[in-house]
């Protein structure tokens, strides 16, 4: 009965924030759950530079132009198109464990791979993971030295969402890279979210990208693609890779309406993600300041200043009791602060992750502060 009543709160949540969502006249960011298929439809329709051009097949055409587009953005050999990111990233540990000849992967408990893919690197992949820690951050070049079994491929997730899309300091993350080399071991950088990460790096994403054996982009996350990601790197190794992706049945027909979108999102949002960025760290800090001066007994940002355009925050009140009074000040004032609330950590703790996008770049410090307080005022 708990679980039933647990189910219908979700479900009463997620329609009522749609709503709000979609009436708001103010937001942080788009969620992608507010898009209505005519208003998809009629955007795919007006991405297409020649109406005329002929459709893909098996991966050519507009398929082939993105693949060749995201080599040269991350300065790789090549790059493969795959219908989802959990497909990229299987087969790019199952290749490397083929010409490693160790099926074991390195990388973080919190990481994509071991909580949302239901245990498919082993279950499909026949691969098995080491942990170099449980903190919630990335480990340390220290710790990758010192784990007890030798290992075929370090994967490290650019940013690390679960843990406040945490990036190492490029001095890190590039002794993080030099440790897994002496350990004669290969580098696949997970970089659902990469896109991003030039700012807190201060370096190109080819620079980013050099560093690493294999890169795996997606295409929705950041960009806002309809689906769809990628796999970068040596020209032998996604070769191999389009093999598995048939082999994993990802070899699709048609799939001009994600590769179009792709192109769209790498012309038009990849150049606005420094700004996203430089926003995201002044509306944590207007938020930080905010929910101090409203009193509120606990709270922390997290990272108190973003690497990304997201981050998350954590309050010490019920998820469901949150959600409500967000929902009820996007409802009641046309202002979309935080969206849905999930309970994590100790008892009592919940905590939301908080995205800024084109919508957000207006707010203002008296913006977040109006909000923060609105906000407040119906928790209580």
């Amino acid at each position: 009965m708990a679980a039933r009543a647990a189910e219908e709160r979700a479900e009463e949540f997620s329609g009522r924030l749609l709503a709000a969502g979609r009436a708001a006249r103010r937001k942080l960011s788009h969620s992608l759950r507010e898009a209505t298929m005519a208003g998809l439809l009629a955007e795919l329709g007006a991405l297409a530079p020649d109406p005329d051009e002929p459709a893909d097949v098996y991966g050519d055409a507009v398929v082939a132009r993105l693949e060749r587009r995201v080599a040269e953005l991350l300065g790789t050999e090549d790059a493969a198109f795959f219908p989802t990111g959990t497909m990229a990233q299987q087969i790019a540990l199952r290749c490397w464990a083929g010409r490693t000849g160790n099926p074991v992967v390195a990388l973080h408990p919190m990481s994509h791979p071991e909580r949302w893919e239901g245990g498919a690197v082993s279950v499909v992949s026949g691969l098995r993971t080491v942990h170099p820690t449980g903190e919630p951050r990335q480990p340390t070049a220290s710790e990758i030295a010192e784990l007890a079994e030798p290992f075929g491929t370090l994967m490290l997730e650019l940013p690390l969402r679960d843990a406040g899309f945490l990036l190492p300091t490029w001095e890190e993350l590039s002794a993080l890279v030099a440790t897994a080399r002496e350990r004669d071991a290969v580098v696949h950088f997970d970089g659902a979210r990469l896109w991003e990460a030039t700012t807190h790096f201060g370096r190109s994403l080819p620079e980013i990208a050099a560093l690493a054996d294999s890169v795996y982009v997606s295409f929705y996350k950041s960009l806002g693609g309809l689906s769809g990601a990628a796999l970068a790197g040596p020209a032998s190794l996604v070769a191999e890779a389009r093999v598995w992706r048939h082999r994993y049945g990802g070899q699709v027909f048609r799939q001009f309406p994600a590769a179009l979108s792709a192109l769209a999102g790498l012309e038009r949002e990849l150049p606005k993600l420094p700004s996203y960025v430089a926003q995201a760290r002044r509306v944590a800090a207007a938020l930080s300041a905010a929910l101090a001066a409203c009193e509120v007994p606990w709270f922390r940002v997290n990272p108190r200043a973003p690497h990304t355009h997201q981050f998350q925050v954590w309050l010490p009140y019920d998820a469901d009791r949150l959600t409500e009074a967000g929902v009820r000040l996007a409802e009641e004032t046309g202002t979309v602060l935080f969206r849905r609330w999930s309970p994590d950590g100790p008892p009592g703790l919940s905590v939301t992750e908080v995205e800024v996008t084109e919508p957000g770049l207006s707010w203002t410090e008296a913006d977040v502060t109006r909000a923060v307080t609105d906000f407040v005022a119906r928790i209580r």
